[in-house]
């Protein structure tokens, strides 16, 4: 039987201690689930032993599914004669789960089926089971229920975010921290534990089953959540109902039925696929081919953002988050003062909507320093450059920069756009320099864009991924070019959806048609949010006549001359009621815009929703196609994460490259090919779309044949 990882038995002071042996994180893979349940057998069939411990070695207990196994048939020959959790729940001796580390997904349900958990110190614990598209199938949505509530348990389980060990403890997910040596701990709590059967079980637990039926607001949230987070994520609803079903049924085993029915309506829906793209394609985009897994990365204990405005701000929030210290350089106290009265205030709002707790605030707080001088910089690991995007004023940061830091300092620009390798041309260390696209709230956004100069070099490479995952975020390479990957694509997608309402369409039409694919809003509502002035001052600032602005300007700027900035002044696109942030279509806007087709001599005509959306979508695709033939990208499948965590694409459809390999190549490239006729060379196919298209091929394989790193 080709067996993938192994149990390990031996018995300690007549206690069975089962360790799991998986590197590196123990997944539940075949071999796991058929020794330790043929262990478990063993051990319950031996009267010399009192009781059992199950643990793992090195640094996981069991962390979820073994990828290896995502997409087989399950060998008969290698299925245990009864589950583990079975065994365990029908056994008068005590089992006792010593959680030593992660314990995600199948590891916690394991855990649960226990009678006892005990945990080391710093071992987190969660379902994450919602980020590929299913839902937590082996009891977890509702055992969890049962032990702590339907309420923090439906948080837990549609977000898939983990508890801490110590926040474990007080919920009662775990019965006690061990402060010694985890296996002699176990041992010494199961020996004590036989002396007093019978033992708990929480499928047994109905005090907050019965606790929540009494309560007519226990889904609210979770509804809520669903409708603010999760709006079209098939599973999010079944898991959703499947905590429902835990509180609603009285029989414990109809629950698990109706949990195991909504675990294969997710498994055999199309989302599954798209999010365990994703999940894939996440990892995926941190493997350079040219940058060797055991590149050294530089150790970051000091960093430093050039600007404390919204993104310089929100840079040093990231970092004190990871807990690094920062420095925040400005070029006035008054300046310094309002962007730390900025973070302060923004850490104020994540204490008062229970994200953080004020002492987590305060020691935050503690990690970010104002200065006023270069010198006091001079001894971070790592500087942000964070001004405004003007190239000439980033030059001269650099030059700055290059004299103030200290030698082997990753100098970074949070440049969107604009030209790294004249940024590094300015210093006599352009192997250091490298992009740190930050988006914006910078402090909440996943998406990291690393932007790979000329000579960047690859352990500042390598650094610069390594610290992206160290402040949470989701790190994607990009090499040097106007927009690099996201915003390269966003022109594409903008410019259509300005195209389309001088067409025929009309900006409800087009947001209905985005919102309804799955993107939380619209290119309209989105640009009524940002604030219509700032393209119009800019395009005034640089004294573009009219004559020379882009067709999508027009309406955008003929708006903003009738003082309409979007939700700032209560009307942009759409017309807002004082203090409400959902707008409403205005007759006047409508009129403006059929206007300006007149004036510009556009016949307007009626456009379906289908076209809406390929002319929305397509650009994307097309120009994605060219920066891989580029080698700006190095895969479709970066390209794909870029616009999951970056640009709000729904993860539920797997990114713009593999959404177009869903559709089909061929079909994409066709209806490219017909808009090119139409509207001109904005949709000239790029080459690499036209020739997977006529060999049949994917995205998909041809990431399998290039830079797979």
């Amino acid at each position: 039987m080709a067996l993938l990882g192994t149990v390990h038995y031996e018995v300690r002071d007549g206690v069975a201690l089962l360790t799991v042996d998986n590197p590196p994180v123990n997944p539940m893979s075949s071999g796991v689930r058929f020794y330790l349940s043929e262990h478990l057998a063993t051990a319950l069939a031996d009267d010399a032993v009192e009781g059992i411990v199950i643990t793992g070695k090195g640094r996981a207990f069991i962390a979820g599914a073994d990828i290896r196994d995502f997409g087989k048939t399950p060998n008969p020959d290698e299925q245990p004669k009864r589950a583990a959790g079975e065994l365990i729940e029908g056994s008068a001796k005590p089992v006792v789960a010593a959680i030593n580390g992660t314990a995600f997904g199948g590891g916690l349900e394991l855990a649960l089926t226990c009678h006892y958990r005990i945990a080391a110190p710093g071992a987190p614990v969660g379902l994450p089971e919602i980020k590929i598209g299913l839902l937590p199938g082996g009891g977890g949505t509702q055992r969890l229920p049962r032990l702590i509530g339907a309420e923090p348990a439906m948080q837990a389980i549609l977000s898939g975010d983990p508890f801490d060990t110590e926040e474990a403890l007080e919920l009662g997910i775990v019965d006690r921290i061990a402060e010694c040596d985890l296996v002699d701990a176990a041992i010494a709590f199961a020996k004590d534990k036989a002396a007093s059967p019978p033992h708990p079980l929480i499928r047994n637990r109905r005090d907050k089953i019965l606790a929540d039926r009494a309560n007519p607001d226990v889904f609210k949230a979770g509804e809520a959540y669903l409708a603010r987070r999760m709006r079209g994520q098939f599973n999010g609803r079944m898991a959703f109902e499947s905590v429902k079903a835990a509180v609603e049924r009285d029989d414990f085993d109809d629950g698990i039925r109706a949990e195991r029915a909504n675990f294969q309506r997710c498994h055999d829906h199309e989302q599954r696929a798209a999010m365990i793209h994703v999940f894939f394609s996440e990892r995926q985009a941190t493997r350079i081919p040219d940058v060797p897994r055991d590149t050294p990365a530089k150790p970051i204990a000091r960093a430093a953002t050039v600007g404390g405005g919204l993104m310089g701000g929100g840079i040093a929030m990231c970092f004190a988050d990871a807990g690094i210290p920062v420095k925040v350089l400005e070029v006035s106290q008054e300046a310094l003062d309002k962007g730390l009265g900025v973070i302060a205030t923004n850490y104020g709002r994540m204490v008062r909507s229970g994200r953080i707790t004020e002492i987590e605030r305060d020691e935050r707080m503690r990690l970010i320093e104002g200065v006023l001088d270069y010198e006091a910089i001079a001894d971070a690991d790592v500087v942000v450059e964070a001004v405004f995007e003007n190239l000439d004023l980033k030059k001269q940061i650099f030059e700055k920069l290059d004299a103030a830091m200290k030698p082997g300092a990753v100098l970074a620009s949070n440049t969107s756009g604009l030209d790294l390798d004249q940024m590094a041309a300015s210093t006599g260390r352009p192997q250091h320099v490298v992009g740190t696209h930050f988006f914006s709230p910078a402090n909440i956004m996943q998406l990291l864009e690393v932007v790979r100069g000329a000579e960047t070099d690859t352990e500042t490479l390598a650094t610069a991924m390594a610290l992206g995952k160290v402040i949470g975020k989701v790190p994607v390479m990009s090499r040097n070019a106007p927009g690099f990957i996201g915003n390269r694509m966003l022109g594409g997608y903008t410019r259509q959806a300005g195209e389309i309402i001088l067409h025929g369409a009309m900006p409800e039409q087009v947001d209905k048609v985005i919102s309804e694919f799955g993107f939380n809003m619209g290119p309209f509502a989105m640009n009524d949010l940002v604030g219509l002035d700032l393209g119009w001052r800019a395009r005034k600032m640089a004294g573009v006549a009219d004559a020379d602005k882009p067709l999508t300007a027009v309406v955008p700027d003929r708006l903003c001359d009738l003082g309409r900035y979007g939700q700032k002044t209560n009307a942009g696109f759409y017309r807002y009621a004082e203090g409400s942030r959902q707008g409403q279509p205005d007759p006047e806007v409508a009129k403006l815009i059929e206007d300006t087709s007149a004036e510009l001599g556009i016949e307007r005509r009626e456009i379906g929703d289908d076209e809406v959306l390929k002319r929305c979508l397509y650009p994307l695709v097309n120009i994605g196609a060219q920066l891989l033939d580029d080698g700006i990208a190095l895969r479709a499948s970066d390209i794909d994460v870029v616009y999951v965590y970056g640009y709000g694409f729904p993860k539920y459809r797997g990114g713009p490259m593999y959404y177009a390999d869903q559709v089909g190549l061929d079909a994409v490239y066709r209806d490219i090919v017909s808009f090119h006729q139409l509207y001109g060379d904005a949709w000239r196919p790029a080459p690499l779309l036209k020739r997977l298209a006529e060999e049949g091929g994917s995205f998909a394989e041809w990431d399998a044949g290039n830079a797979r790193g």
